[in-house]
């Protein structure tokens, strides 16, 4: 062969591990406190300028941001000597899910730009110090929103929080903290300041240390939290918060891992607008005071039946104008102080049912008694697919409060549900009656056996019910079944006001189907009520 290919044939087969524009591996050889080679600045080709090196900054920045990856925006220095700094630059990181946490601590470290305005970080099967390796670094040099996502591939139940703890430190510039941990243990800081912090979101997180989850977001280590979100923690002891600056809460299924359970739950604040509390699992006493509060949802966090006598809630909020209580409720241990409330959802309420239903039942109806005039009322309506030796149960219901819009929903599981909406229908100037199926369940929504027993009583099919003041009613997700028509043919004989009724037909509906039922609503009602048919949107 000639000399110049037998040249050619000894030269490396690849570029050096070592070299400069390998971001990611001169990262790992610096860590090992190895040496850098220098390297020669490529020659210009003999075609022109190197225009890659001319563009600006601010444009290759913008255009790096665009990748969303850390490691891949670091490998792009390979395009040209001035690019290989440009990635240090970048207001924002972001890790692909990977467990090598050195990764992240050496592109902190090498960060140069004046902010780093947001980190996203996604690990798997994170260990407690793998978190140490580079939350320090990060609390130092974020001055916006870190996000922090650990994704669980090798961990069984029996190996579920025996992964112990890390300590999340004090970032005093960020904006906003996003942590999903899994089974990770997180402690709480006892000293610093959360200075700029105004969201918090919490999510599958197990807290350790002796440290209480309310005493760090309250206000002296959180001054300007506006919003807090805490959904399925283990850990959660005695919580109170007392702040000045929370305007949004949501908590959901806080789990207590000692014996006393989630204890007393305390909640003081002048500027809280809106809260929801969903599943507390083990809390002894539920106390809020908010003067300032708007909105309250209560679902499944008072169990008063296991309690002494003293009060299990106790909420006062002057200024609360919308309620969602799916809880227990007594008036003995259940204070609610709210004099302008105006929304109210109440808690869901079996039509046929047992024993065990109408102990359920007993909160809606408790409920409903405490509130003379209510400006819009929703009441959910639930029906068994199998109702046979069941009780009907809308008896129960004594007392429904004077409302404008009444928000009627019903699980129907394909039973006649006339005989409950007759029940319940009051003076009211507008009805939104919504049709649900049953959630997770596949259910023939074409009716029942004739002799099923949802049909009884039958006083409803032949007793008057005049309704003054129904104007307007809107009923969705309708079928065109033999049971809704029936409730419609009595709902305009009742409604002697009514002007306008808008029906919103169930995706399965045909259009020649939705087209033909809508002529027959107009063929036995008053020529002057305007009837709108539309499809589910």
């Amino acid at each position: 062969r000639p000399q110049w290919r037998r040249r050619r044939q000894l030269r490396p087969a690849s570029r050096s591990p070592t070299s400069e524009c390998d971001a990611p591996d001169r990262f790992a050889m610096e860590d090992r406190g190895g040496e850098i080679p220098a390297k020669r600045p490529p020659k210009p080709s003999d075609g022109g300028e190197d225009r890659l090196s001319a563009v600006p900054d601010e444009l290759l920045i913008d255009i790096l941001l665009k990748i969303r990856d850390a490691s891949a925006a670091a490998r792009t220095s390979v395009l040209s000597r001035r690019w290989r700094r440009v990635w240090t630059l970048l207001p924002e990181l972001h890790f692909l899910p990977h467990n090598d946490p050195h990764r992240i601590r050496l592109a902190l470290t090498a960060h140069e730009a004046p902010a780093l305005g947001f980190l996203n970080v996604a690990v798997i099967d994170a260990t407690p110090e793998s978190m140490v390796v580079w939350l320090q670094i990060a609390a130092r040099r974020l001055s916006g929103h870190l996000r922090l996502i650990n994704t669980e591939e090798n961990t069984s139940l029996d190996e579920a929080g025996e992964r112990g703890a890390f300590e999340l430190p004090c970032f005093e510039d960020a904006m906003s903290i996003s942590l999903e941990l899994g089974h990770l243990g997180l402690a709480v800081p006892s000293s610093g300041v959360f200075a700029r912090l105004t969201n918090l979101f919490l999510n599958r997180v197990r807290l350790h240390g002796p440290s209480m989850l309310g005493d760090a977001v309250s206000w002296p280590q959180c001054p300007s939290l506006r919003r807090l979100i805490v959904h399925n923690a283990d850990g959660v002891r005695n919580f109170a918060i007392h702040s000045d600056s929370l305007l949004q809460m949501d908590l959901r299924n806080l789990r207590s891992d000692n014996a006393l359970g989630l204890g007393n739950f305390t909640i003081r604040s002048d500027s809280l607008l809106r809260m929801t509390l969903t599943s507390l699992h083990g809390l002894e006493q539920l106390t809020v005071m908010a003067s300032a509060l708007q909105f309250l949802s209560v679902s499944s966090c008072i169990y008063y039946s296991l309690r002494n006598d003293q009060p299990v809630a106790n909420i006062s909020a002057p200024q609360l104008t919308s309620l969602q209580w799916k809880d227990d409720y007594h008036p003995s241990y259940t204070q609610l102080k709210m004099e302008n409330l105006e929304r109210l959802s109440a808690h869901p309420f079996y039509v046929y049912g047992q024993e065990s239903q109408k102990t359920f039942n007993s909160n809606c109806t408790r409920l409903l008694r405490r509130f003379e005039v209510i400006w819009i009322l929703k009441l959910m309506l639930l029906y068994l697919p199998e109702i046979t030796n069941h009780e009907y149960l809308m008896e129960d219901i004594k007392k429904i409060p004077n409302t404008a819009l009444m928000v009627l929903e019903i699980v129907a599981s394909g039973h006649s549900f006339g005989a409950s909406s007759f029940h319940v229908l009051s003076t009211c100037r507008k009805l939104l009656l919504k049709l649900l199926d049953v959630p997770g369940h596949l259910v023939a929504q074409t009716g029942c056996p004739s002799d099923c027993v949802c049909d009884q009583p039958p006083n409803w099919k032949t007793e008057e019910l005049t309704l003054y003041c129904l104007r307007e009613v809107e009923i969705q997700n309708l079928r065109g079944t033999e049971h809704e028509t029936a409730l419609m043919k009595r709902l305009f004989r009742w409604a002697t006001v009514l002007e306008k009724m808008t029906v919103t037909f169930h995706c399965s509906v045909a259009d020649s189907k939705a087209k033909e039922f809508c002529q027959m609503l107009r063929s036995f009602c008053r020529p002057e009520i305007s009837i709108k048919g539309q499809r589910f949107a």
